[in-house]
């Protein structure tokens, strides 16, 4: 299996330490408010990879951590609180907010059809081991204390900047909002470990350490539950390109200086979901969620089939007509699925594996899920009998987890119906909204359809409605 390295900043043949057991951490999220559809592509395709390995035959340990304490709005070590900004507007406390946030993003995961890792860790839960990595550093000469901080000393290293290839705008995700100077740091790249003088006069999680109370850095919790759960290396890191620097860059510098030898061989980096004005963030007022989606007609689903048509090393653009299409593709490949259905027939064993021989070239090759979604349809059009077809397409889905079985089995079992004239009307009043490009009133007709049960799709033959 071939797989785009940003270390190497090259495709790798993926290896592993122990034959047959894939290590594997991927990042979380910081549980202050819900995750956005353009942090969810990330987990959907962790997912798929995650998924094929298993697939390939890999035993895989999948560790993921919750941050709900440390990371700050900019990743420079300077703005709000992120879990702090979440409780102040709910009026909750911090706990509260994680709990609740925490929830809201595996129900998201489990409607994304994204498998929960098998070590799920909050950060508040790894203070002591917070407290015992820093200690080590401090010792080394790799950390040092000013102003009541401990902050890393990236001068130590003979390098620091691993990712470098990255673009200059992917550098700077982290430092967008603008990073004020900081007098206690030596160096401009250096980073905190444990704050004990934050400007939050009502930073609620605070512990005793030996430089004083206080609570962690962002960073050096993923170091620490990785190594708590996976021991002294890493066969594979995941996160998105916005987490290669600073946030992975700071990853490896402490791990390595405290462990005292390579630590991760193997980084993977999913690109952007952009909307058409930018980069998608919860900065900007609404943003775009999962439930966003189903208020509006969509199954999650069809957005987890909109990810997969694109190389994760892609930027990716979100739109309403680019998710409309892909609606449109996925209900016209369940229905294609639906016609093979009701055969007793046992698939043809040569012909199902040279089917799935295509469907391994593309995964093998850096993950191509575009390609993947390709062989399924060459699989609809192979030379083979329905028994075959449907069985290569059900150990497709067991990577690709589209739902395809089963929503092609519930789409035969569904009687017709007949489209009531309340429905009729409003898509009606919509195609003049649309032609007069009233697109605010457009969106609000669509959900009133959606209300009475039903979805409508824009197609090149028309509009197309049906019952959800």
């Amino acid at each position: 299996m071939l797989l785009y390295n940003s270390l190497t900043r090259k495709k790798d043949e993926f290896r592993t330490a122990e034959p047959g057991r894939v290590k594997m951490y991927t990042c979380g999220p910081t549980v202050y408010h819900y995750a956005h559809i353009g942090n969810l592509r990330t987990y959907i395709m962790e997912d798929v990879l995650d998924r094929y390995l298993r697939f390939s035959g890999y035993d895989v340990l999948r560790i993921m951590n919750i941050t709900d304490v440390g990371h700050l709005t900019s990743d420079g070590d300077t703005g709000d609180d992120k879990m702090l900004k979440g409780a102040k507007r709910e009026h909750k406390t911090v706990m509260e907010i994680a709990q609740f946030y925490t929830d809201a993003f595996f129900s998201d995961c489990e409607k994304l059809h994204i498998r929960r890792p098998e070590v799920v860790q909050p950060a508040t839960g790894c203070i002591d081991d917070f407290i015992r990595v820093i200690s080590a550093l401090i010792e080394k000469g790799y950390a040092y204390l000013a102003g009541g901080n401990v902050y890393f000393d990236t001068s130590k290293l003979e390098k620091y900047y691993v990712f470098q290839d990255f673009r200059e705008e992917d550098l700077e995700v982290g430092v967008r909002e603008g990073v004020e100077a900081d007098e206690n740091k030596r160096n401009k790249a250096d980073f905190v470990l444990w704050f004990t003088k934050s400007k939050f006069e009502d930073q609620e999680l605070k512990w005793e350490s030996p430089w004083g109370l206080g609570y962690p850095g962002w960073h050096i919790e993923c170091s620490c539950i990785s190594m708590k759960y996976a021991g002294e290396t890493l066969d594979l890191h995941c996160g998105g390109i916005d987490n290669a620097f600073p946030h992975h860059t700071n990853e490896i510098a402490q791990s390595e200086a405290y462990l005292g030898h390579p630590w991760c061989p193997h980084w993977f980096h999913v690109l952007h979901l952009n909307d058409e004005s930018g980069k998608m963030s919860k900065s900007k007022g609404e943003f775009l969620t999962v439930s966003l989606l189903e208020q509006k007609g969509y199954s999650p689903m069809v957005y987890r089939f909109f990810c997969l048509q694109s190389h994760y090393r892609k930027l990716l653009v979100f739109n309403w007509e680019n998710l409309d299409n892909a609606a449109q593709a996925y209900q016209k490949l369940v229905q294609r699925i639906a016609a093979l259905l009701g055969t007793d027939a046992a698939p043809d064993g040569e012909k199902k594996e040279a089917l799935l021989g295509a469907f391994r070239a593309a995964m093998d090759n850096d993950l191509n899920t575009a390609q993947a979604i390709t062989v399924l349809y060459d699989v609809l059009k192979a030379d083979a009998d329905a028994a075959t077809k449907l069985a290569v397409i059900a150990e497709t889905d067991k990577v690709l987890a589209l739902g395809l079985i089963e929503a092609a089995q519930a789409a035969a079992e569904a009687p017709a119906e007949e489209i009531p004239a309340e429905v009729l009307a409003l898509v009606e009043q919509r195609k003049e909204a649309r032609k007069a490009k009233d697109f605010a009133k457009a969106d609000a007709l669509r959900e009133e359809i959606a209300a009475l049960g039903w979805e409508i799709r824009e197609t090149r033959q028309g509009t197309e409605i049906t019952k959800k």
